[in-house]
């Protein structure tokens, strides 16, 4: 929810990538840098300890394999204080191109933190509901 990664690309984040606080993501053809924020390097870090996981990906499942897409499903489904049915990874990418689009208002950036090769395809993240849009044009008070 911090970087706005992929859940296909949590494999990336590896204890070096945390120890570097930035994870190198190569897919289609492309590589690009997701900065890890400070704070979560932390606690990324007590965690791998916790878990005795010295190297390589710190999100494994209690097997020792890596996580895939169902199990992370699973865990956000038991562990979320929301209805299962709206768990979904893919959620915590939305909410991190919404916070960051709302404080910093730069598609241009956010396309590339998302590695988004067209500004279109971001902008899907930014629609708001009809109940958001009502409230905007009622605070502009345009009517008197």
């Amino acid at each position: 929810g911090a970087t706005g990664i992929r859940v296909s690309e949590v494999a990336y984040i590896t204890v070096e990538a945390v120890q570097q606080g930035k994870a190198e993501i190569a897919l289609k053809g492309k590589i690009r840098t997701i900065l890890l924020p400070g704070k979560l390097c932390r606690r990324l870090l007590k965690y791998a300890k916790k878990q005795k996981i010295t190297s390589g990906e710190i999100f494994l499942t209690r097997g020792g394999k890596p996580m895939g897409r169902c199990q992370i499903w699973a865990e956000m489904s038991q562990k979320a204080d929301v209805e299962p049915s709206k768990v979904f990874p893919h959620n915590l990418r939305h909410l991190f191109a919404t916070i960051y689009y709302r404080v910093y208002k730069d598609i241009a950036k956010l396309a590339d933190i998302l590695g988004h090769s067209s500004i279109e395809t971001t902008r899907i993240y930014l629609m708001t509901t009809g109940q958001e849009h009502r409230h905007q044009l009622e605070r502009l008070q345009l009517v008197l």
